[in-house]
């Protein structure tokens, strides 16, 4: 008779530490997480430091980790940076419609 109640009492007592120990361990954050929540932590104290509050701190935060995260980004290939120049020759003069296909064209087959 005592087997009979000792028995379930013993189980569910090794359960239950068996889920008390799952939950304390902690897993280690991955080398991606760690480096947002130093970015996260670093632009919180500049935010601190600057006094920030409302939406003010919320534009500074998205703004530097934003910033964060654009050193990166890949580099233009020659392509696209004789494209972007183009454009902003085209821009500056104010190009619109046949006259801009066409000087798009013309300074795109030029070589870098």
């Amino acid at each position: 008779m005592r087997l009979i109640i000792a028995l379930p009492l013993l189980v569910g007592f090794m359960l239950s530490t068996d889920l008390i120990a799952a939950e304390t361990t902690a897993k280690a954050p991955s080398t991606a997480q760690a480096a947002q929540q130093k970015r996260m932590t670093d632009c919180n104290q500049q935010a601190t430091n600057q006094s920030l509050k409302g939406a003010d701190r919320t534009t500074f935060m998205s703004t530097c980790l934003k910033a964060e995260g654009h050193k990166t980004e890949k580099a233009l290939t020659p392509q696209q940076q004789k494209m972007k120049n183009c454009n902003a020759d085209a821009a500056k003069k104010s190009l619109k419609g046949e006259e801009r296909k066409t000087f798009m064209s013309d300074c795109l087959k030029k070589s870098v």
